[in-house]
Formats: structure tokens, C-alpha cells, sequence
């Protein structure tokens, strides 16, 4: 994430932690909510919030972690039955031993369904998490009742012309308080490095394709600013005409984030969309 992006998304995070704070909740190291799943021998966390039909929702990556959807869960919960998974390497869940792939973090959301014994669920997911959630859709088309994916589009393989280097090094000189106390939540913190190496390699070599998106079955919303600098429009559109049940919302004025920039839109959208 360039420097300006990730002041940004700070600057945003420090007055939902106000809000946080007033709440009384901690999202994301909430023993009241918290609870571990283990796959192959990597235990993952998650959190439950509300009751209803379940919601799945999927976080971004490097500095996401679930506590960025505080805006979110409070008002999702009061219909649903909220469930937020934490991906490997960030927050409380463990980091792994295998190279990080997309089909591996799908497979990981589905375990997760499986192990709560739940039919079929609703899932978001921003950025990296509406990544993962798309190829969930496309492996487990039977799964996912209706996803809306935030912040994401087409990625052809082999298109990226960024090329991530995230480094604990880095992060810290960018952001030292921040990521330090995401480091006292990580049950490997000496790892966090060899962590932002996979996910490197993850973001460097991922892909996300028609082929793919058309193996969706379920209705997709897929919601984006008008100013995201990792997904421009053209991308998003993409993306939506690959879809075989897709709808297409842009918050105009926004950036990545967009349910820090403009909450009330993003809600006006999602929560009719979500409905039957």
C-alpha cells in the first residue's frame, strides 16, 4: 500500500476506534465472541456477532484485519447472524506452512461454513476478502446465497503492474504504533515478515478472470469508488459483465475503502441486496 493510502486508511481507523471505544466492543479480540477453527493444523479465529440468517465477511489484507469492518457489524448484526473470519496471518489467526494461495483462503472460508454446519450463507468481502470471496462463489457455487464484493476487479493473470514488497520493516517505518499493536494480537509475531513475504507472492501472482467469475452462480453486488487507485472503473466493469448475475454500484468520490468514505451509500446498497 503507498504511503498516502495507508495514512488515509489510519486516519479513518483512529476515529472508528473513538467509536469502538464508545461501544464497548472490541472487534477482533472479543473473548466474547471469539472462537477458533482449526485446519490442518493451523488454528484460525472468527468472531460471531447477532443472530439470523449467517453473513460471512471477509477482511483485506496486509493491514486489514476484522476490527476495519466496525462500521459494518453493528448494523449487519441486527439481522444477521454475523460471522467474521480472520485470514491467516493477520489478527489472532495463525500464519501456516503453506505458500498463500486464493483457492487456499476460499477453501478456508468453506471449512469454516462446513464446520458451523451451515447451508448456505451471505458473504462480503473487501479488497483481498472480496477476492478470496469470489473464488469461494466459484468453487463452492453451492455455498454462497449472495455475495457483494468490495473493492475488487478483473485481475488477469499476469496483468498486475504493481510489484508488492511489503516488509515488517516497512510497515513499521510507515506505521509503527499501528502495527505494533497488531503484532501483540498475532500468536506467531516472529513470523509477520515471512508472513508479508507469502502474501507477496500471493498479490503478485494472483488472478482473477472471466473463467473464474463465470462459474458464479449466486447474485453478486460488487461495489467500488469511483477513485479506487488499485481498481480503476474499467477493471470493476469487467469484472460485473463476467458475472452471470451481477449488479454493479459505484460510490462516487471514494477511494479503496469506501465504507469508511461514504457509509450510508454503502448500506443503502448492500442491505436491500442482501435481503430475499
Amino acid at each position: 500500500m503507498k504511503a498516502f493510502t495507508l495514512s488515509l486508511f489510519l486516519l479513518c481507523f483512529c476515529s472508528l476506534s473513538a467509536q469502538e471505544t464508545a461501544q464497548n466492543i472490541p472487534y477482533g479480540n472479543n473473548p466474547a465472541a471469539g472462537h477458533y477453527l482449526e485446519i490442518a493444523g493451523t488454528r484460525l479465529y472468527y468472531e460471531i456477532y447477532g443472530e439470523g440468517e449467517p453473513l460471512l465477511m471477509l477482511h483485506g489484507g496486509v493491514y486489514g484485519y476484522i476490527d476495519e469492518f466496525t462500521p459494518l457489524i453493528p448494523e449487519l448484526a441486527k439481522q444477521y447472524q454475523v460471522i467474521c473470519l480472520a485470514t491467516r496471518g493477520h489478527g489472532k489467526s495463525e500464519i501456516g506452512h503453506q505458500p498463500f494461495t486464493y483457492r487456499q483462503r476460499a477453501g478456508d472460508a468453506y471449512e469454516l461454513i462446513q464446520h458451523l454446519k451451515l447451508e448456505k450463507v451471505r458473504v462480503i468481502g473487501f479488497s483481498d476478502g472480496g477476492t478470496t470471496a469470489l473464488h469461494l462463489a466459484a468453487l463452492h457455487p453451492e455455498a454462497v446465497y449472495k455475495l457483494v464484493a468490495m473493492g475488487v476487479g478483473e485481475i488477469p493473470a499476469g496483468s498486475r503492474e504493481e510489484s508488492f514488497s511489503y516488509s515488517a520493516e516497512s510497515l513499521l517505518t510507515e506505521a509503527k504504533a499501528y502495527f505494533e499493536s497488531r503484532l501483540e494480537l498475532m500468536p506467531e509475531p516472529d513470523r509477520w515478515d515471512e508472513s508479508l513475504q507469502m502474501l507477496n507472492q500471493l498479490y503478485n501472482n494472483a488472478a482473477l478472470d472471466a473463467g473464474t467469475l463465470k462459474k458464479i452462480k449466486c447474485p453478486v453486488l460488487l461495489m467500488n469508488g469511483d477513485h479506487d487507485q488499485y481498481y480503476p472503473i474499467a477493471k470493476v466493469v469487467r469484472a460485473y459483465e463476467a458475472v452471470p448475475a451481477g449488479l454493479l454500484s459505484v460510490i462516487p468520490g471514494c477511494g479503496h475503502v469506501i465504507f469508511y468514505c461514504n457509509l450510508p451509500a454503502v448500506l443503502a446498497g448492500i442491505t436491500p441486496f442482501l435481503k430475499d
